[in-house]
């Protein structure tokens, strides 16, 4: 009898940590729906971010340090202050994307959620695929880095090519990282702050799948 209440309070707290993963996510994407709306109207903006590269990948570098920085201080941080932080940076991210393109937002949603399914499903140990595609992905950052004095638009191309690769990959990885901290969610403040964390890393896979196509397919004339 107790073994069967504890394995049913185990499963309400797993259940409860990827809600909170999966709410925090969707709320993200609706802030980011509402600035890119915004942005999309306004072409001084997009002229700024999107015609100057130095612009659009210092943005990119600046997302990572500050999502670095961010998940080094969470466990200083109140549930609270961790939630307001998130929603703060969901926000600011998404200020450099193009006008929103309906078809390649389904078609990045359509990855993301196969991916999410195999990283959720999957037998496998995705922790040294994570590794190896976080070195790539820095690996793309300095040569994008490179590529702005090179002006290489097939480089270009190919570089965003890459990245749609190693954050798709990163879908799956965190995903498997996500259901492996909720297996141990006790319901502590200090889960809450994981599903926040987990709920970024997984809303920048998504973002940055989405950047990247548009760069592939809705670049200027």
């Amino acid at each position: 009898m107790n073994n069967s209440v504890i394995v049913r309070t185990t499963e309400d707290e797993r259940k409860k940590f990827m809600s909170g993963v999966y709410t925090w996510m969707t709320l993200a994407l609706a802030l980011s729906g509402l600035t890119a709306f915004g942005v999309a109207s306004s072409p001084a903006i997009l002229q700024l971010i999107f015609g100057n590269e130095l612009v659009f990948f210092g943005l990119i570098i600046a997302e990572l340090v500050l999502v670095m920085v961010f998940s080094f201080r969470v466990h200083k941080m109140s549930v609270t202050a961790a939630s307001l932080v998130y929603i703060v940076l969901a926000s600011i991210f998404i200020v450099y994307t193009k006008t929103s393109i309906f078809s390649v937002f389904l078609i990045s949603a359509g990855m993301f959620a196969a991916m999410s399914i195999y990283g959720r499903v999957t037998k496998q140990d995705l922790r040294s695929a994570g590794r190896y595609l976080t070195m790539a992905l820095f690996g793309v950052i300095i040569a994008s880095v490179v590529n702005i004095f090179l002006k290489s638009s097939g480089l270009d191309w190919l570089l965003s090519l890459v990245t749609v690769g190693i954050f798709v990959g990163l879908t799956a990885y965190d995903t498997q990282k996500a259901y492996a901290i909720a297996e141990r969610s006790d319901g502590s403040d200090v889960f809450a702050k994981a599903s926040v964390v987990m709920a970024l890393e997984l809303y920048l896979d998504f973002i940055n799948i989405f950047l990247s196509l548009l760069r592939l397919f809705g670049k200027k004339n």
